[in-house]
């Protein structure tokens, strides 16, 4: 893809989402990744006795298949009509971005709390969180809501854009389906520990730089929002590293350091106690309206990153 339409795809993807959203009436190819992993998984399981190399074929297979399934939609959209072409990569790529549902569903829960309907708001971050819910107080949840919107800034902003900004559509919906591959399989359980350790990997290694390209966006939003800039960067240089995951650490500690609250620390998942350490352990404790304060740091720090991207292809195009 030519610099100067990146321009045009990056930005009209991005307001897509702002005014969509992740409507359910609207076909989404990560839903038919999903459907695609649960397809593939029991003819993947029996390539091989060892089954991390099993993982290994399945995660690869996927992630190719996704790539090459794109760059081939793009290709004959492009052949049939240049315009048809821009508006299938501005519609791929926005599939790749979640920033409108991300801050609808922890406003949503944040609500919940407001109204004091715990029971109700645990099944609503249930579905954003990878965590056991049931034993979650109001502070539990308010918590895991905040770190979900941190982790999902990477995830579904950061990520997905800087992918596209290198290989265009194609690497960006390679990219989802790598994060959808760790977030369905990726998992240190009996069933997974082995099979899904290529796709936790292969994710690991993908949110390696965007995952610390975060910290100074989220850092310069910090700023504008609440003069929290360097608190931002000090907290995601000294604690980034305090979590199980190699990235996710990173922008929680980022969030934790603006906010001025603590993160992370110990947590039910499959029915087993993990002890994390905590993050920003010298800050007071997480509240429900840091819920909305936490929105608005994602909020600012994706449009920044839009524009620190189109700022790069800008002067890439004229130099």
């Amino acid at each position: 893809m030519e610099s100067y339409g990146l321009l045009i795809i990056l930005p009209a993807a991005f307001l897509l989402d702002l005014i969509l959203g992740d409507p359910l009436f609207i076909p989404h190819p990560i839903r038919w990744m999903g459907k695609a992993i649960e397809l593939s998984e029991p003819a993947c399981r029996k390539i091989s006795k060892n089954l991390v190399v099993s993982g290994i074929f399945f995660a690869i297979f996927l992630i190719l298949s996704a790539w090459v399934i794109t760059f081939l939609i793009v290709l004959i959209a492009a052949k049939l009509n240049p315009i048809l072409g821009i508006v299938v990569e501005i519609v791929l790529i926005y599939w790749c971005i979640s920033v409108k549902s991300l801050r609808k569903s922890a406003m949503e829960v944040s609500q919940l709390l407001v109204s004091n309907k715990i029971d109700e708001a645990k099944e609503k971050v249930s579905l954003i969180v990878g965590r056991d819910v049931e034993k979650l107080a109001e502070r539990g949840i308010v918590k895991a809501t905040i770190e979900t919107v941190a982790e999902n800034l990477v995830d579904g902003v950061i990520s997905p854009l800087f992918f596209a900004i290198i290989g265009g559509a194609p690497l960006a919906i390679a990219y989802k389906m790598v994060n959808t591959l760790d977030s369905m399989v990726g998992y240190k359980n009996e069933k997974y520990i082995k099979f899904g350790k290529a796709a936790a990997r292969i994710d690991d290694i993908a949110n390696f730089i965007p995952a610390r390209l975060s910290v100074p966006v989220i850092s310069l939003a910090a700023q504008i929002l609440s003069r929290k800039g360097l608190h931002a960067f000090k907290t995601a240089a000294l604690e980034g590293k305090n979590h199980s995951s190699p990235n996710a650490g990173f922008p929680e500690a980022s969030f934790a350091g603006t906010l001025g609250i603590k993160l992370g620390g110990p947590n039910y998942y499959h029915g087993r106690l993990v002890h994390k350490p905590y993050i920003g352990k010298l800050f007071g404790e997480a509240d429900i309206k840091h819920i909305k304060k936490a929105c608005d740091l994602m909020m600012l720090s994706s449009i920044l990153w839009l524009v620190i991207l189109l700022g790069i292809t800008g002067l890439s195009h004229f130099y």
